[in-house]
């Protein structure tokens, strides 16, 4: 229904975001994160390239005087990223907004899998569902154009089915050929059986009792996608004219209107407070879960088509997990299928399809974190203990599906698409997947050629290649190690994250005054990311410490001790390139920390250890720890300070620095009074011997000075045998 007047209320502009405008006849080439792209010229397709960003001041004028857009892209997740470049290359004026920043949601939270549903072809031929046939058909094609589109970012991986059932075999096996079959020239590598013996030498880990064997089939592996999505937006602004603007912030809460329909949006940049009106012929809403809240703007009475599913998602150390083997469990103890894939030198372990009512992401539980675990423990080996300690961070995403009222649950539900166009002209993107985002782009510009008479050419996706992929080989990282002084597993991380364009971030590089690495200082020993990196972010419009945490690096979802140890520095280098002052510093901190604490599974890892936490060990064990801990308690305080640990550590010829001690002992301090009490050191213990609590520096040092000190004791004054 088409308003007669404008809604009231405003989309905010946020400071992180990049919503981007894309011209019709200029082109030009602009870096993202990762550098500058090839470009798609509208009306030849010649690629052209620009030094320099617009900036972010710019990018606002842009949206402000740049007249009427043909189509304002709403979302700037994979879809509406996706949207903006199919339109872009089409020769449409294009802006895109988006509420937060690029990859915050729904897009960001994924299996890191590129693939066409090895469940979903089960589904297809035992309900004899064409529809769905022809969706995985379509993800395995949109599967190829990925890998071939950002090569850096994604390859093939090898996935396998462990098999305890002699029945299961020729199950499964004619199921993986059939998979095999519909991707037809587009397969990436024929699948194969292997014996148990040969199952055991690929994947270890494996249990070993009733194993009959396996079958091995093979999916994409992103990398990233965030990083995939920043390069869609990237090349979509390359393959036009204009400038990018930043995104909008928040929910979106009014669109511009006039008798004839929705012709924009109100928008407010929520670092200036100015509000301004976007116009544009064409109005596309590709919001994921807020699908439905951006067509009640429209039509209040408009009927719900989004049904949310969560996803959640932990990960652990890579020696839980072959380094390039995934496994799939396709029927769970509930149902469900878990993927347990080899992702950053670590393993991811994810489950699909439990219903929600929310759409913003929930807080992952310990509910869902003990269920995945279960599962993961059901396919290891009695030799590998999974312990809870060892989940390093977990998350939980939101899939919008679209609703079927046939549909008993959300595993029922099909990841078709559909566009829908309302009385005003609003066009929706919604459902589907992120492999498919290109043929779901493709069919909403379709659709908004056809509705409003724009003036475009047919889709010129199949086929771009993303910024990064022109002049990447996997080599590539070598010329880093040599022309630049870095660390190898810092080059391979740049050349397979910034692709061709990683040149520029180790210009940036800083000196580390070592014999080797000459460039390059990390945030953290033990990942490859770079400060470096939070520079360059910040020149592609990172403007939160949140952004650089979880999208810029993955530092987030790798480990969020690791996050939060990163963070001040972080928080440092953006203050100094945005001329933060301290109180906005403070801000992004604390904003951050929030963030690691509830989204990323911070809390959920810390309530393994608390004040409160239960101690199950047996005398004798208690006997020993007590004895650990007056070897540091000398004075029988009942507790201990970094003076006691210090004296100990001297006596054992070790030194560690005063910052470093106080942190190792903040850890266990569960009373926060700068001490460690027996109770709380008990405490540690029992919850270390659980499995609760892993990779405790203050258990690991007392149990090496323990150990060294009976070492030193045990040295005999006279030789052995009486010898010269």
């Amino acid at each position: 229904m088409a308003f007669q007047k404008a809604v009231k209320g405003t989309a905010l502009i946020g400071g992180g975001a990049i919503a981007t405008v894309f011209g019709l006849s200029q082109f030009s080439q602009y870096r993202n994160k990762h550098g500058a792209l090839v470009q798609v010229q509208a009306a030849e397709g010649v690629p052209v390239r620009r030094d320099h960003l617009p900036t972010r001041e710019q990018q606002i004028v842009a949206l402000q005087t740049g007249g009427e857009f043909d189509v304002l892209v709403i979302g700037g997740g994979a879809t509406g990223c996706g949207c903006a470049l199919d339109a872009a290359t089409r020769g449409l004026k294009t802006a895109l907004l988006e509420r937060d920043d690029f990859s915050s949601g729904t897009s960001s939270r994924s299996t890191k899998l590129i693939h066409g549903g090895v469940r979903y072809l089960q589904k297809a031929i035992m309900k004899l569902d064409i529809e769905q046939y022809r969706m995985v058909k379509e993800a395995l094609e949109e599967r190829a154009h990925l890998l071939q589109s950002a090569p850096h970012l994604s390859a093939p991986l090898p996935i396998m089915l462990p098999i305890y059932k002699w029945w299961q075999l020729p199950y499964y096996w004619i199921g993986i050929k059939l998979y095999d079959l519909v991707a037809g020239s587009q397969c990436l590598k024929s699948s194969y059986v292997l014996t148990k013996g040969r199952a055991l030498e690929l994947f270890p880990m494996l249990r070993r009792d009733k194993l009959v064997g396996a079958i091995v089939y093979y999916d994409g592996a992103a990398l990233e996608h965030s990083d995939l999505e920043l390069e869609l937006a990237q090349t979509g602004r390359s393959s036009s004219q204009g400038c990018p603007a930043p995104g909008c912030r928040d929910v979106l809460s009014g669109m511009c209107s006039q008798v004839s329909g929705v012709c924009g949006m109100c928008c407010r940049d929520v670092l200036t407070g100015k509000e301004f009106d976007v116009r544009a012929k064409c109005v596309i809403n590709a919001t994921g879960p807020f699908t439905d809240s951006v067509r009640k703007m429209d039509d209040q009475e408009v009927p719900n088509i989004c049904q949310p599913s969560a996803g959640v998602h932990i990960v652990m150390p890579g020696y839980y997990s072959p380094d390039n083997m995934g496994l799939l469990d396709p029927a769970t103890s509930d149902g469900r299928v878990i993927f347990f894939l080899p992702w950053e030198k670590m393993t991811i372990a994810g489950t699909t399809d439990s219903p929600t009512d929310v759409t913003s992401h929930p807080i992952p539980t310990e509910e869902d974190i003990n269920f995945i675990l279960s599962e993961v423990r059901n396919y290891l080996g009695a030799d590998v203990e999974v312990r809870r300690g060892d989940v390093l961070a977990a998350w939980s995403g939101i899939r919008p599906l679209v609703t079927n009222p046939d549909s008993k649950d959300t595993q029922s539900i099909s990841r078709n698409h559909v566009v829908t166009i309302s009385d005003s002209g609003l066009i929706t993107i919604a459902g589907g997947k992120w492999t498919t985002y290109r043929a779901m782009a493709r069919d909403t510009i379709d659709a908004a050629v056809r509705e409003h008479g724009l003036q475009a050419g047919s889709c010129r996706t199949m086929g771009l290649q993303l910024e990064g992929a022109q002049d990447w080989s996997p080599t590539l990282y070598i010329r880093l190690v040599q022309d630049y002084g870095l660390e190898s597993e810092v080059a391979q991380h740049l050349a397979s994250t910034y692709g061709d364009k990683a040149f520029e971030v180790a210009k940036i590089a800083q000196v580390t005054g070592k014999r080797w690495p000459i460039v390059g200082k990390r945030l953290v020993s033990e990942f490859p990311y770079i400060e470096a990196e939070v520079v360059y972010g910040v020149k592609e419009y990172a403007r939160t410490a949140v952004d650089i945490i979880s999208r810029r690096t993955r530092l987030a979802f790798l480990n969020v001790q690791a996050a939060d140890e990163a963070l001040p520095r972080i928080v440092d280098i953006m203050a100094k390139e945005l001329n933060w002052c301290e109180q906005k510093k403070k801000e992004e901190l604390e904003t951050a920390k929030t963030f690691l604490y509830y989204e990323m599974g911070y809390k959920v890892k810390t309530d393994q250890l608390t004040n409160s936490s239960e101690i199950s060990l047996v005398p004798s064990d208690i006997e020993r720890y007590k004895k650990r801990f007056r070897m540091f308690d000398k004075d029988k305080k009942g507790f201990i300070t970094i003076l006691d640990v210090q004296r100990v550590l001297q006596s054992i010829s070790v030194q560690i620095d005063e910052n470093t001690l106080h942190e190792i002992l903040n850890e266990v301090d569960l009373n926060n009074n700068g001490q460690v009490e027996l109770n709380e050191f008990l405490q540690l213990m029992s919850a270390i011997q659980k499995g609760r609590v892993s990779g405790s520096r203050l258990a690991v040092l007392m149990k090496s000075a323990e150990e060294n000190l009976r070492r030193r004791q045990a040295i005999p004054v006279d030789r052995s045998g009486g010898g010269l």
